[in-house]
């Protein structure tokens, strides 16, 4: 057995102290580390990269978005959300927030949205990483977990470079998402081979690929408008805020808080279409008509092209025209019934065929992973194994843009921290 080597040495280290593993050094797994780090136990965590905290790094632009006022469970999607709705608690949200204060994290809040007053990224990494330091853990970098083996209530761990033991682990590896940051999906694999399911993980929060022979007339348009998700012709979902329109079809942030639906939609084989209303503030075609009566009456001696410049973008004024069948230097009073309609849908209920999302690499995290009906939500300790944890983007919860996903990142840490140093 690949451990024997490593008995007589690891035993002899350990002494009376228990012995805690946790896989992977991203947000969940520093804060399960230093929540689990007593006098009466060794911590160790197992990073595959050179150092800690890769992934939070890239958050928020670069400025990591680490929080968010407005912690409703409606932010947060599972497929067991009752469960998930136990730990969305104000006792826990207050609890994130005295953590970040104790190690010096100071917050810029803009619209509920948490940032470190340095609007660097950098500053929550070091925090933590130096927090877990001083508490005594111990961080092992360019350690790639290959397998773990349970045997009398041990846990065997065998690494690409050496083997360990432990009494507890804790898995923090991350989903599939940026795989550059280490998050190849290893966690599930571990998962499995200890007995847990795994629903299979997609991207989410990531830009959609759609179908259309216009992409390039609009490609590089930003325009604040109301987005609805119509899955097999029903309504889902809507969302407001900025959307992107791209060579590919479609990116920002009202878009990407459906792509895990969407995603999940796509594999199930159901049609997806994201319809866009360009002028949010109108919702029926008879509305739009009667605003463009009132706009050609008050700006004068307009030609179509002309009354809607200054509402929309050119280039998507142009494509729109265009694709309700009307010459850019029609006037409006000109225009038949049908073609007023015509123009009126595509402006306010533009849809688009959505064929695929873009791939792990562009994804911020994934929809799906090891079901929580698997784990104890209130000790995130597995069902399955005892002493064997999961934190994180591991598990199936996906949260909104906004500080959503770091959020559970840091609860579901808290939780199986507190948990072991309590069992002590």
């Amino acid at each position: 057995m690949f451990f024997s080597d490593f008995f007589g040495i690891i035993l002899l280290k350990l002494g009376d102290l228990m012995k805690i593993v946790v896989i992977g050094g991203g947000a969940s797994g520093l804060v399960s580390a230093i929540f689990s780090k007593t006098k009466n136990n060794e911590v160790i965590i197992l990073e595959r990269n050179n150092n800690c905290g890769k992934k939070i790094l890239i958050t928020g632009n670069g400025k990591c978005n680490y929080w968010n006022s407005d912690q409703n469970i409606n932010h947060y999607h599972s497929d067991n959300i009752a469960e998930l709705k136990k730990i969305i608690t104000p006792e826990l949200n207050n609890e994130v927030l005295k953590f970040f204060e104790k190690i010096g994290i100071v917050p810029k809040i803009k619209n509920g949205y948490y940032y470190p007053t340095s609007n660097q990224a950098t500053s929550i990494q070091t925090a933590l990483i130096l927090e877990a330091k001083l508490k005594g853990v111990i961080i092992n970098n360019n350690e790639y977990v290959k397998n773990i083996i349970k045997k009398n209530n041990k846990y065997y761990i065998e690494t690409e470079q050496n083997n360990y033991i432990a009494d507890k682990v804790i898995v923090a590896t991350g989903s599939k998402a940026v795989p550059k940051t280490g998050s190849d999906g290893n966690g599930y694999d571990l998962a499995i081979h200890l007995g847990h399911s795994v629903i299979k993980p997609l991207p989410a929060l990531v830009q959609l690929n759609g179908i259309g022979n216009y992409f390039k007339e609009w490609a590089g348009v930003k325009q604040d408008v109301k987005v609805t998700l119509l899955e097999n012709n029903s309504k889902i979902k809507e969302e407001y805020g900025e959307i992107n329109l791209t060579d590919y079809g479609l990116s920002g942030i009202c878009v990407m808080q459906l792509s895990g639906i969407i995603a999940r939609g796509i594999d199930n084989g159901k049609e997806e279409i994201i319809e866009i209303n360009f002028l949010p503030w109108i919702n029926e075609n008879s509305e739009f008509i009667n605003w463009m009566d009132n706009r050609n009456k008050l700006v004068l001696n307009r030609n179509i092209t002309e009354l809607l410049d200054g509402v929309l973008n050119y280039k998507l004024v142009n494509l729109i025209i265009k694709k309700s069948g009307i010459k850019q230097n029609e006037r409006w009073t000109n225009l038949s019934k049908d073609l007023k309609f015509a123009l009126a849908n595509n402006i306010i209920s533009f849809k688009q065929k959505i064929i695929s999302t873009n791939s792990f690499d562009k994804a911020q995290v994934c929809s799906g992973g090891i079901p929580l009906s698997e784990i104890n939500i209130d000790t995130m300790e597995s069902k399955y194994n005892k002493n064997l944890y999961f934190v994180g983007e591991v598990l199936d919860v996906v949260g909104d843009c906004g500080g959503y996903n770091l959020g559970f990142a840091w609860i579901s840490g808290i939780i199986a921290g507190k948990t072991i140093s309590k069992e002590e």
